[in-house]
């Protein structure tokens, strides 16, 4: 199952990289997005799938499943949320400031 996870995280890394790659300011926006969506699922398949062991059930148990690679995915989520709309808002004020989201033209002129 790691397998599968790490090739979808593959795939994801590389739509994510050709998304930032682009010109258009919400396309790159998408592909952070799916970049750290990407990293995510990385982080799942690193840390294993473990099944039938509660995250902490005292000091003397047998087997448990260590917590803290969940705690930080749920912290980085909520990171990406927050990113992800900062972002929209900063590309939304971009767009009706300057009447553009091309990249090309944000960039300004040469001689600026």
């Amino acid at each position: 199952m790691e397998t599968f996870i790490t090739i979808i995280a593959g795939i994801l890394f590389t739509v994510g990289t050709y998304l930032i790659l682009n010109k258009n300011l919400l396309r790159i926006i998408l592909g952070i997005t799916i970049f750290s969506h990407a990293t995510h699922l990385m982080l799942l398949a690193i840390n294993g799938l473990k099944k039938g062991a509660a995250p902490l059930l005292g000091e003397n148990a047998a087997s448990y499943t260590d917590p803290v690679p969940q705690a930080l995915i749920l912290t980085s989520i909520v990171i990406s949320f927050a990113l992800t709309a900062f972002l929209l808002v900063l590309g939304y004020r971009t767009y009706v400031e300057l009447g553009t989201d091309n990249m090309k033209h944000l960039r300004g002129n040469s001689h600026e």
